[in-house]
């Protein structure tokens, strides 16, 4: 990836051309989240209030000086079905793949990847019911993908089981608009998932 310079104002990439470039991960406090929402230009997800046992554990954007243009935020609990399952929410443009990254598919978006069908979830972004659609062969992972306020939104959770938190009527808010609620945060360590980008 080459940094913008004389021959572009934007970061580009040999194979995708103009790219959003991907920042370093932001440990999880209270204090980071905060900054990491004061810079974005587009949402950033988290359950609110957090399922019981659930903390924060991370998150990592893409973008550049004008700000974040793709968003994922970590968190992690107990999975009833037994161990550890960990939660990804992704808020981005069209077209900047970082959803699609931590979902494990190809290209920047998802593509023709949907049937017609109903939604397979549902759950509230910013008090509005979002629908949401599950990705077929997603491997280890459960993942599922709608559309709130023209971005994409994507859900990815570990392990698959750990799906069961999508048909939870999960809640989600905008941290942009919560600010005075991260200090009330648990928070948990770093995300491995988010290390291994």
């Amino acid at each position: 990836m080459r940094a913008p310079g004389l021959l572009s104002a934007t970061w580009q990439c040999d194979l995708h051309g103009s790219v959003q470039p991907l920042q370093p991960v932001q440990p999880p406090t209270a204090k980071d989240l905060a900054e990491a929402a004061a810079n974005s230009q587009v949402p950033m997800w988290m359950p609110w209030p957090l399922p019981t046992g659930w903390e924060f554990t991370g998150v990592v954007h893409a973008g550049d000086e004008a700000g974040a243009r793709a968003t994922a935020v970590a968190c992690a609990g107990p999975n009833p079905f037994g161990g550890l399952g960990e939660l990804m929410l992704i808020a981005e443009e069209m077209g900047i793949g970082l959803g699609a990254r931590l979902a494990g598919i190809e290209g920047p978006d998802p593509g023709e990847i949907f049937e017609e069908t109903a939604a397979h979830a549902k759950l509230y972004a910013a008090g509005r019911s979002t629908s949401m659609w599950c990705v077929p062969d997603t491997g280890d992972r459960a993942v599922f993908l709608g559309e709130a306020g023209g971005l994409w939104l994507w859900a990815v959770l570990w392990p698959h089981d750990a799906a069961h938190l999508m048909y939870d009527d999960l809640v989600l808010t905008d941290l942009r608009d919560a600010t005075g609620e991260m200090d009330w945060m648990p928070v948990g360590g770093l995300s491995a998932r988010l290390l291994d980008m």
